[in-house]
């Protein structure tokens, strides 16, 4: 996988190579190339995704730790 990328960056080529393939723009030829670029791109993306809300999950979890909640503050009102 290709960890140059960032999410943006292989997302943009993504919807390029999508539109192409909705207009037509792409060449028969290409076409088993193009979708195989495709779906590396999704990989990368899906990667990208995963690991961003694994480390949103970590961050989470640290202030849970440091700033845990208090049920009693939870019933007042």
């Amino acid at each position: 996988m290709e960890n140059k990328y960032t999410y943006k960056d292989a997302f943009e080529e993504l919807q390029e190579i999508v539109s192409a393939i909705e207009t037509g723009d792409i060449p028969v030829d290409e076409l088993t190339v193009k979708i195989t670029r495709a779906s590396s791109l999704l990989e990368i993306c899906k990667a990208k995704l995963t690991d961003s809300e694994a480390e949103v999950e970590k961050l989470l979890q640290k202030l849970e730790k440091e700033n845990p909640s208090d049920p009693a503050a939870d019933t007042e009102a």
